[in-house]
């Protein structure tokens, strides 16, 4: 008989609790050590609205429930097949620790009680596990092993689903039928290609002519897609044409749009708002406050408003944009939206709470947003409401965030197929010839 595999033991950080309250219940049979350091933590962040607040009552709910008397004394059973489930009080620190790490800070507590576990027992494999860079590179210049909190990764951000694809070789004949009137297919006229997913967008070409087209999922056919103008935003290219025709399509209710600075992710999902504003009791243009701590806000100048707007100018930008554009009095059109709240800017946090019904809702920079995040926004949705995320997976300002990590990676990689959803990477910047040279060599 096999020999029975040894459990290993988890000791999670604080930012992994903060990150995802349900964390313990997803490390197999192996057992989870919580760092006294870590309790003392998450009682500053109890109080608030904010996800990290979310979490941290939560977790601390969940210790309750699981006989938190017990979790002193060898810790408790999480579940049937899963761990156990301990708490581990602070330890004098360890002369390989206090040797290079001799500040003492809550941090260097949390890595000398998993160094000091490690030490115990020998043969059974200790891992601390961080969201923090800098905390895992202490804890392996000591020699423990120390890992990022994987369970809501993409693996491959490079490889995420691009929304659209080309297609080559295609005949005359089916070319000519895509544009007379109907303008549609067959999927199975392109060659079989049954793996070209709902509301998947193609560029069909042949020596002579190109077709944009998308994969209709509420019809079942290929459609032909032509270039719209939209509030005065004329698309510059095949992506952004995509993009619009996924904004104004009302059967699609979710839709993420990525792309690098410039490439127009939030002004194309602005005119398509303001284009369909009839449709919509209100449009909500939002975006996370990143740095998201009150300190941070504390030094700048004025009342809460004054301190966000900093924040939140990016979208009154491409605002600006549109109303440069006076035809029919669109100018006048957004300022009286905004004096009447049919169009409202705010944070990302003003949002959470609120009943979403029959609303435009765009969510700006969704890289910064953590997967839990971006599932609170989602599940918010009442009838009618069109939800948009736009962001650069490759850009990210939240400190325990990176590109395999972040909410809108996560979102694209679980959401792709579904006929409710369309996805598009806009690949070209079009801010202007400068921003597009910088963006490229610099």
């Amino acid at each position: 008989m096999a020999a029975r595999k040894r459990k290993k033991l988890y000791v999670l950080d604080t930012n992994v609790v903060l990150h995802d309250s349900t964390c313990v219940y997803r490390f197999e049979e192996h057992d989870i050590a919580i760092p006294i350091t870590v309790l003392e933590e998450l009682d500053q962040f109890k109080k608030g609205n904010e996800s990290l607040n979310f979490h941290a009552r939560q977790f601390t709910r969940l210790l309750d429930e699981l006989s938190h008397s017990k979790l002193f004394n060898g810790g408790v059973e999480i579940a049937a097949d899963l761990g156990r489930l301990s708490v581990k009080l602070e330890q004098d620190f360890h002369p390989d620790v206090i040797r290079n790490f001799p500040e003492n800070k809550p941090d260097h507590r949390i890595l000398n009680i998993a160094f000091c576990l490690a030490e115990e027992d020998r043969k059974r494999q200790v891992i601390l596990v961080s969201k923090d860079v800098n905390l895992r590179m202490k804890a392996i210049s000591i020699g423990l092993v120390a890992e990022d909190y994987k369970n809501d990764q993409v693996e491959n951000p490079g490889t995420l689903y691009k929304g659209h694809r080309q297609f080559e070789g295609l005949s005359d004949d089916l070319l000519c039928r895509l544009f007379s009137e109907g303008g549609s297919l067959e999927l199975s006229e392109l060659d079989s290609k049954s793996d070209v997913l709902p509301n998947e967008f193609l560029v069909l070409r042949n020596g002579k002519r190109s077709a944009l087209a998308f994969h209709d999922a509420a019809g079942g056919v290929i459609r032909r897609i032509d270039k719209e103008i939209c509030y005065g935003i004329t698309p510059r290219n095949a992506e952004q044409t995509f993009a619009l025709a996924a904004l104004l399509n009302p059967s699609i209710d979710l839709i993420t749009i990525t792309g690098k600075a410039g490439s127009g992710k939030t002004l194309l999902a602005l005119a398509a708002a303001l284009h369909n504003r009839s449709n919509y009791r209100q449009i909500f243009m939002a975006r996370p406050v990143v740095p998201l701590s009150n300190k941070d806000l504390g030094f700048l100048p004025g009342d809460v408003h004054s301190k966000l707007d900093p924040y939140m100018q990016p979208l009154y930008d491409n605002l600006a944009v549109l109303q440069m554009h006076e035809n029919n009095g669109r100018a006048k059109c957004i300022k009286d939206m905004l004096a009447e709240e049919k169009l409202v800017v705010t944070p990302l946090a003003y949002i959470r709470g609120r009943s979403l019904v029959k609303i435009f809702f765009i969510v700006d920079e969704a890289q910064n947003l953590t997967p839990h995040e971006i599932k609170t926004i989602i599940t918010r949705a009442g009838e009618g409401t069109k939800i948009i995320f736009t962001g650069d997976i490759f850009q990210i300002d939240h400190p325990y965030l990176n590109s395999h990590s972040n909410g809108l990676s996560y979102l694209i990689a679980k959401m792709q197929g579904q006929p409710l959803y369309a996805h598009i990477n806009l690949e070209k910047g079009e801010r202007s010839r400068l921003a597009d040279l910088a963006s490229s060599l610099l």
